[in-house]
């Protein structure tokens, strides 16, 4: 089974905006524009990027698993 993951990009500064959601960036790993990160697809992690969805760009992608070695 393929699991599932976001790829969430930086797309706005995050100088001037709600406390609360420079530190949701800032859990999330986003700290300067242009900055990409990959997270599992969680409940918790759907519900942070909803909270600062105004500053970030995000788009499903499979999530980078361990790679098979046939001996």
């Amino acid at each position: 089974m393929v699991e599932r993951a976001l790829e969430i990009t930086l797309r706005k500064s995050p100088v001037s905006r709600v406390p609360k959601h420079r530190r949701t960036l800032e859990a999330l790993g986003l700290s300067r524009p242009g900055r990409r990160v990959v997270k599992k697809d969680t409940p918790q992690i759907r519900g942070m990027v909803a909270q600062v969805s105004y500053l970030v760009e995000v788009r499903e992608v499979e999530a980078p698993g361990p790679t098979a070695v046939k001996e």
